[in-house]
């Protein structure tokens, strides 16, 4: 179950815009909680959220904020079966919105907000974590052919850009199945130096990311959900960097 998700916000346009984590919502006997963390200081022109306008204050509520229940499809929309399905949910069995959010990213094409969950060792102590592809509609027309044809399964590549212009982070991924790999998209910005210190710790073989499910049907943020598998290292600490923080632990009484 996931009790805790963040909330990362986009400064800039949609093609050159820096990412960050801005505020941390967790579920716990209390209900939720909202806190901001260190980075929704630390990006540019980033504005608290109605209703929250405060950064150094902790926000409850018995169900969850309109910010993020806003984000979750509503259960009447004739497409809320395909949309569980294409997270790889049962719809007989909705999850809870925390852990449909991890997946779906609560994305919009009207804002710049996207949700994720800090990914946690399995009862086997790997990394598993599974995430939408990024990018695609920025990709080649030559990409757009192979994302169609691609398989449940499949592996594909993982490859750091550290010359990339826009995120020296950025982590690409690969499809193998053709004479030459072809480039098919990225994973997404929040998950990428993560990925990139997994790859680099890790000998290679350790690091799998497979398709989980191909979504023809979906809009292209939802079409290929990837699967990543690794073996997590002894001192890998994901999501620990000082713009995940809360803000409200400089706060003198706060736990």
């Amino acid at each position: 179950m996931t009790n805790s998700v963040f909330i990362a916000w986009r400064s800039g346009d949609d093609t050159a815009g820096r990412w960050g984590p801005v505020a941390r919502v967790a579920q716990g006997p209390y209900g939720y909680r909202f806190v901001y963390t260190k980075g929704a200081r630390a990006l540019p022109d980033f504005q608290p959220f109605v209703g929250m306008s405060d950064l150094n204050a902790v926000y409850e509520s018995d169900e969850l904020f309109p910010l993020l229940a806003n984000r979750v499809l509503s259960k009447s929309r004739p497409e809320y079966e395909a949309y569980l399905t294409w997270g790889g949910f049962d719809p007989s069995n909705p999850p809870d919105p925390l852990a449909l959010l991890a997946v779906t990213e609560g994305r919009r094409q009207t804002d710049s907000v996207e949700v994720f969950a800090c990914p946690q060792p399995d009862a086997d102590g790997c990394y598993v974590n599974k995430f939408f592809l990024h990018g695609v509609r920025w990709m080649l027309p030559a990409a757009q052919e192979r994302i169609a044809q691609l398989k449940t399964g499949e592996q594909l590549e993982l490859r750091p850009e550290p010359t990339n212009e826009h995120d020296p982070h950025a982590v690409a991924v690969f499809s193998l199945q053709t004479a030459d790999a072809i480039k098919i998209g990225y994973v997404p910005r929040y998950l990428a130096q993560d990925a990139k210190e997994l790859y680099e710790k890790c000998e290679p073989g350790f690091v799998q990311l497979n398709v989980e499910r191909l979504n023809a049907g979906a809009p292209l943020q939802q079409r290929v959900l990837c699967r990543m598998h690794a073996r997590w290292p002894n001192d890998f600490r994901p999501c620990s960097r000082e713009e995940f923080q809360p803000i409200v632990a400089d706060l003198a009484g706060v736990q």
